[in-house]
């Protein structure tokens, strides 16, 4: 009797049955963006090759090894892959479906398990991965990149320009950044963060629209016990030429071997700071400056 005033609590519903995909795939006929998120996935569903204006689609938080036939969406300008099970290691990936996607302008491959140098080389010694011609923004965190991809910061030929804007290589193995990081001359952000990196080339002074910079916990320090008397032989670890000829005003060194009064000391970074006062004056941005305690992040 204690039992019949009371209404039981219906369980919640699955918000990834298949009735839920279903209605979602119908609707994205009629708008052109699918989410797909967290739908417990495995490989990417059929009917979604069939919707073939689809201009936006949200693959992440799956399980999904490949990307099927992705290539035949061509109106595509956004690409969410991020946490999946996507290697370059086997053929089953087909990574190489994304280089047919001539109209994508936003690709995110975060935290998937890909992989250096063999993302780069097919077996007859041909990029079997080529970006887009038309991609804006590539977030390839959270994978297991030993080097940039060679695809990446080289043109396909000598008369292609790169529209890349905003570049996020965060997480992975890198130890170094290549000079030829100088040919994405449209780049306005670069992230770098957790990796190993010691020092930055001097051709990414050639970035002359980067306006970001973040290296939060890498290993840039001083290179020798001469501080900060450097020359050929003792060259600083991040070059003049990045403080003085880009649009660099957010830069975010924190969790490196570095102390603010060093930072201080290398050449060229007087005119950083000038420039990031006086976009700081006009209210552009916000952040620590050299008048608060952190300096760049670094103490």
């Amino acid at each position: 009797m204690g039992d019949m005033g009371v209404t039981k609590k219906s369980a919640p519903k699955n918000k990834t049955n298949k009735s839920v995909l279903e209605h979602k795939l119908a609707t994205a006929q009629k708008t052109n963006v699918l989410s797909l998120t967290e739908h417990k996935l495995e490989e990417i569903p059929c009917r979604v090759y069939q919707i073939v204006n689809l201009r936006t689609l949200d693959l992440s938080k799956n399980k999904i090894q490949s990307l099927g036939k992705l290539s035949v969406l061509k109106e595509l300008k956004s690409l969410n892959c991020d946490d999946n099970l996507l290697t370059n290691t086997s053929e089953l990936s087909h990574l190489g479906q994304i280089s047919h996607l001539t109209n994508l302008q936003t690709l995110s491959l975060g935290r998937n398990k890909i992989k250096y140098p063999t993302m780069a080389i097919s077996d007859d010694g041909k990029f079997a991965f080529t970006l887009p011609p038309k991609l804006k923004q590539l977030r390839l965190n959270g994978n297991e990149f030993a080097s940039i991809p060679k695809q990446i910061l080289t043109p396909i030929n000598t008369t292609t320009t790169t529209t890349l804007e905003k570049l996020d290589m965060s997480y992975n193995n890198l130890a170094y950044i290549p000079i030829e990081i100088g040919n994405l001359t449209s780049l306005t952000e670069l992230l770098l963060d957790n990796n190993v990196i010691t020092s930055l080339p001097n051709e990414m002074g050639k970035l002359t629209k980067l306006k970001t910079l973040s290296m939060r916990n890498n290993y840039i320090q001083l290179p020798s016990k001469s501080g900060t008397n450097f020359s050929s032989n003792n060259p600083q670890p991040i070059p003049s030429s990045i403080f003085i000829n880009t649009l660099l005003i957010d830069l975010n060194l924190h969790g490196n071997k570095l102390t603010s009064t060093q930072l201080n000391e290398f050449d060229g970074f007087d005119t950083f700071l000038e420039r990031r006062r006086v976009v700081k004056t006009k209210g552009l941005i916000g952040g620590a400056m050299d008048g608060d305690s952190t300096l760049c992040g670094l103490k």
